[in-house]
């Protein structure tokens, strides 16, 4: 009595872990059974399986099947497991050569009448089969998207029929092709419609050329919503291994679509109302949160204190380290979350504190109780923070079209591709501070050690005022941060935590 058997895998993050799904049919009274750790959707596909093969024309013999997912003691979560389950079971029932399944690993869900249906996680499950070296067989429509792993075979179908076909000789699958890379021009908002507020335009193009992250604070209407949606505009393209990167957390999300991987940043901005486990990540099944579908991009948290404070505390570890950890008890998650974040706050909860005609009674004290819902050290990991006021509306009228997004994206290019050459790759929000005093003049020292001392900056924020320095430098094409490079940086910097200047 022998066992049939096919790879597959579970997943750990973008990690994947490779599964043996075994198959023995033994006599017995009847039975179908999913041992192995299985969670309510893997156990469930024996009645997917049973039906995709009723579908055929095929009935699963009367006796005793059983199906082993192993190692056994790993949570096996998702309907991935019903295409190799079901191939297996075909393999063990001799309707397929067991050899033919030898050197594959299979994903996918099937339907009721034998479709197979895409799933979550192609991509990282093709780069691990690439590395074990067996090839892949997925779903038709998620075919392309495991293209981009590189050299492996690939079978992908939209039907279980044509999976038989093939891996019986009598009609062969054509491998399928990756798409191009989709490098789409953005198409945003563009920065010239923008009316005044120059100082915050400086300031997004600054935190733009080194990855910075970015507080505006102002009343309603002062323009804050409407520069964030502009920065997208002034990025570069991502390089190859970044799209890749950033791709395998949407996949783990099952967020891509018809195998394309874009060259743009991602640029999320969830609602204030987005609970802890949907910035960080979490759920039964640990799926990664908005910070970590940001990697290499932005994360924009539009009425900033409006999110609940646990929810924004736990962005602070991830801020610092790129990495977003969720912990269980079973086991440890990790996603990368390398991103920049912009934000975005009214000076109080009527919006108008320091406007004596428009601000409520209860000014100052409203503006206090409101900005102490952040945290000292989550402000302190702000690169630049600027204040912003609406602009009267006889001057919005009259004032004329600024710089476009495109002749400040040219700007920020040149200021990037100095960083990486510089830095071996990095952008200036990781440069660590050694590299960037040995680039300063003796002027921007004692300027930053000074002020320093007489703001109370923290070593943190010490360190994130050169760096701002030194992406000014680049902008302005200067091989070492100046004075003035510096005092720019120390203007964009808060004088107190939870202190809104106006």
């Amino acid at each position: 009595m022998s066992i049939a058997r096919l790879a597959t895998f579970a997943f750990s993050g973008i990690d994947t872990v490779l599964v043996e799904v075994q198959v023995q049919i033994s006599a017995g009274l009847p039975a179908f059974m999913v041992v192995g750790l299985p969670d309510k959707a893997v156990a469930e596909s024996r009645e997917r399986v049973r039906a995709a093969l009723s579908g055929l024309g095929l009935s699963l013999p009367p006796k005793r099947v059983l199906v082993n997912l192993a190692p056994a003691d790993i949570q096996k979560e998702g309907s991935h497991f019903d295409l190799p389950i079901a191939l297996a079971v075909l393999a063990a029932m001799d309707v397929v050569p067991r050899e033919e399944l030898a050197g594959f690993a299979a994903l996918g869900e099937l339907a009721l009448d034998g479709a197979v249906g895409p799933v979550a996680g192609i991509l990282p499950a093709a780069l691990g089969a690439a590395s074990r070296n067996l090839g892949l067989i997925c779903p038709g429509a998620q075919g392309a998207e495991a293209a981009w792993a590189g050299e492996l075979e690939i079978l992908a179908a939209t039907d279980l029929r044509h999976f038989i076909a093939h891996l019986t000789g009598r009609q062969l699958l054509d491998p399928p092709a990756p798409p191009a890379l989709l490098a789409e021009a953005p198409s945003g908002p563009c920065l010239s419609e923008v009316k005044g507020q120059e100082s915050a335009k400086r300031a997004l193009e600054i935190a733009a050329a080194g990855q910075h992250n970015l507080l505006f604070i102002g009343p309603p209407g002062a323009g804050k919503s409407m520069l964030a949606a502009r920065l997208p505009g002034l990025l570069p393209d991502l390089t190859p291994q970044e799209a890749l990167e950033v791709s395998l957390v949407r996949s783990v999300a099952g967020l891509i679509e018809q195998g394309r991987i874009s060259a743009r940043p991602p640029f999320r901005d969830p609602h204030h109302s987005a609970s802890q486990a949907a910035l960080v990540g979490g759920g039964p099944r640990a799926r990664p949160g908005e910070i970590s579908l940001a990697h290499r991009g932005v994360l924009f948290l539009d009425e900033w204190p409006e999110f609940p404070r646990a929810a924004l505390e736990a962005l602070r570890q991830p801020l610092e380290s790129g990495v977003c950890t969720i912990s269980r008890a079973a086991a440890h998650v990790s996603y990368p979350a390398r991103v920049q974040l912009v934000a975005a706050m009214n000076p109080c909860r009527c919006g108008h504190l320091g406007d004596k005609p428009r601000e409520c009674g209860q000014a100052p004290r409203c503006g206090e109780q409101y900005q102490a819902r952040l945290s000292g050290p989550l402000l302190d990991r702000m690169d630049l923070t600027i204040g912003m006021a609406p602009i009267p509306p006889g001057e919005l009228a009259r004032a004329p079209r600024g710089e476009t997004s495109a002749t400040v994206a040219r700007r920020v290019a040149l200021a990037r591709q100095a960083q990486q050459r510089r830095e071996g790759g990095k952008l200036n929000a990781e440069v660590p501070l050694e590299a960037l005093t040995a680039a300063a003049s003796a002027d921007a020292l004692a300027l930053a050690e000074r002020a320093a001392s007489q703001l109370g900056l923290s070593n943190r924020g010490f360190t994130r005022c050169f760096r701002v320095a030194r992406s000014i430098a680049d902008l302005e094409g200067a091989d070492a941060i100046m004075r003035h490079h510096m005092a720019e940086a120390l203007a964009f910097r808060h004088r107190v935590p939870g202190q809104v200047a106006r």
